[in-house]
């Protein structure tokens, strides 16, 4: 079995692919919208202080069998993610690229879910993170799934 940084840096490669090929919306609910320029009347919108996280998964199994669908994607996010929070959350899909441990590249289907909460509330919705990762890399066989947080300010 790999160590656990290099699924990590696998999955930070595919992260970091999957931004810089583009991505497209596929789902969206109640995306709250982030303060990072002046509205037209030239005054910063007053915002709060949330964390952003975004959440990589990629759909490709180890052992070869069909990547995940997006049925069974869909279906994971209704049942481990929105019951989570149900205030909202964003779904874009994308293709990542990895270098494995042996050395091959590897492309796939991957997901990125965005989500905003409150600074304060950064313990609790942390919890709820790592088992919405857990989730996913038992239910889909899956070495592991990225997460990077940032600061930043959101007005609704």
């Amino acid at each position: 079995m790999a160590s656990l940084s290099q699924p990590r840096l696998r999955l930070a490669v595919l992260a970091v692919s999957t931004i810089l090929l583009g991505t497209a919306a596929t789902a969206s609910a109640s995306a709250p919208a982030v303060t990072s320029a002046p509205p037209a009347g030239g005054e910063p919108a007053s915002g709060r202080p949330y964390i952003e996280t975004s959440l990589f998964f990629g759909t490709a199994h180890p052992d070869g069998s069909p990547p995940v669908t997006d049925k069974q994607f869909q279906g994971f996010v209704d049942e481990f993610v929105t019951p989570r929070f149900p205030d909202g959350l964003t779904v874009q899909e994308g293709e990542g690229q990895y270098r494995d441990a042996h050395g091959t590249i590897e492309r796939e289907r991957s997901y990125e879910l965005i989500l905003f909460y409150p600074t304060g509330q950064a313990g609790p919705s942390g919890r709820k993170i790592e088992e919405i990762r857990s989730a996913y890399e038992k239910k889909f066989a899956q070495e592991s799934v990225a997460r990077v947080d940032d600061r930043t300010t959101v007005d609704f």
